[in-house]
């Protein structure tokens, strides 16, 4: 971690870094790495924007191991650059690493410690959290990751507090994003923070994606939680139980009827489960349920009490609050959310808590304009004021008064997956977004994304 600079030893530390600008970006890349997230950052950091009103950063695309780097998709990458020239930037950016089970190279986790001292800005995109954490850069700091994989960084890295519900986490002069397409959601932010919402948002525009999404409270980068469970699970005695527990989830058992199946005390099995995979056993029946219900809540008509029964909750309550906890997010946002849309079927009846109007995955189309035909022309009615057009689909889903535009304004600063979800509803010209969707907003908390 950085030092104080109000501290003594700091003073060469503010010396050094005063030979590092911001606006220098280096981006470390490894072989076999996928080109997406390898992308990113060339994208947002690397062209030359300022038609638009956006600063221009300095890119030094840089080596981290020697020789041709050939990516998942089997494209090799020349860089013009290798480990020595992140020592002159200022801000440096680590895509996706290859492996989470193989460990960086030495050279490249060193050279990143060092410029951490000196000052530099350090950036993990998805995966590349691991190389930050190898570096020790993560030690005792909030980060995230993929959420497939944050369950193994944290057992790796216990001193790491990661947190899979969010979208990104800015700790200062350490950042990391989440899965895949997060890390644009991350630069943005790094733009916002240096540039202003301004610049960052006509960066957006030219992006064509949303200015800013939502974090853990519009659920910003969990579709699902995370069922892996460690490799080494497979072949341990534990691995049985385990299991048991997940074709048994509509019962109502804890972590004692568990620990008594593995044939352990309490202390026993606890010790064993955790050292396992890095999680309590109450905590992972817990996420277990929860995830059981998501899967319930998207596929089923079944109403959230029901749902509660058949994961093998005492009682709704009891579901709403786990889920609420564990995803930031209602069951019945969460279904109106992710439904699963069945072609044909009517839509279902909602549990009776299903008071939050919700209706992002609702497509409101209007029917092109009718001519012409083999049949004759179709006669055209007049619109009275007030009245609803003829031609206009209005088994929605949505809720009765409420206008399709007061439900694409409903989530400020984009929701997560939500604006995804209605960009479409938002483009009145082919690739062109509204400007209204970029307005500079007043900064808040930038801890959080």
């Amino acid at each position: 971690m950085s030092q104080d600079p109000t501290h003594g030893p700091a003073t060469t530390t503010r010396k050094l870094a005063t030979r590092r600008r911001r606006e220098i970006v280096a981006v470390l890349l490894f072989g076999g790495g996928p080109i997406f997230e390898s992308s990113i950052p060339l994208s947002v950091f690397g062209i030359d924007r300022q038609d638009a009103g956006v600063p221009r950063y300095r890119l030094l695309v840089c080596a981290g191991e020697d020789g041709p780097l050939r990516t998942t998709g089997g494209l090799e990458l020349t860089t013009p650059h290798g480990l020595d020239a992140i020592a002159r930037a200022g801000t440096i950016v680590v895509p996706a690493w290859r492996s989470i089970t193989q460990p960086p190279p030495p050279a490249a986790v060193e050279a990143l410690r060092r410029a951490h001292q000196e000052g530099a800005r350090i950036m993990g995109l998805c995966t590349g959290a691991f190389v930050l954490a190898a570096a020790g850069l993560l030690d005792g700091r909030p980060a995230t990751t993929h959420w497939m994989y944050a369950p193994t960084l944290a057992k790796r890295y216990p001193a790491v507090h990661v947190d899979p519900r969010e979208l990104y986490v800015d700790d200062g002069d350490i950042l990391t994003s989440a899965g895949t397409a997060a890390g644009i959601d991350l630069c943005l932010h790094v733009v916002r923070t240096d540039h202003g919402a301004e610049a960052a948002g006509a960066l957006a525009r030219r992006l064509v994606v949303p200015p800013r999404r939502g974090n853990a409270a519009d659920m910003g980068q969990l579709h699902r939680l995370d069922r892996s469970l460690p490799e080494e699970i497979g072949t341990d005695p534990l691995a049985e139980v385990v299991a048991w527990a997940l074709e048994h989830l509509h019962e109502q058992f804890d972590v004692e009827t568990l620990a008594a199946r593995a044939y352990m005390s309490r202390r026993t099995f606890d010790r064993r489960f955790r050292t396992l995979t890095g999680s309590a056993p109450l905590q992972w029946l817990i996420t277990q349920r929860v995830l059981q219900a998501q899967r319930l809540l998207e596929t089923t008509d079944y109403s959230v009490d029901e749902v509660a029964a058949r994961c093998g909750f005492r009682s709704p309550v009891a579901l709403r609050g786990h889920f609420r906890r564990q995803l930031g997010s209602s069951p019945a946002a969460y279904r109106a959310a992710y439904r699963v849309r069945r072609p044909g079927a009517a839509g279902a009846a909602e549990s009776a808590d299903s008071t939050v109007a919700v209706a992002t995955t609702t497509e409101y189309r209007v029917p092109p304009a009718r001519t012409e035909g083999a049949r004759g022309e179709m006669p055209r009615t007049e619109q009275r004021p007030g009245e609803a057009r003829p031609d206009v689909r209005t088994d929605t889903g949505r809720p009765d008064g409420v206008r399709p535009e007061q439900l694409r304004a409903g989530r400020s600063e984009g929701a997560g997956m939500f604006t995804a979800g209605l960009i479409s509803a938002s483009v009145p010209e082919q690739g062109k977004p509204e400007s209204a969707m970029y307005v500079a907003r007043t900064p808040g908390r930038r801890t959080r994304g």
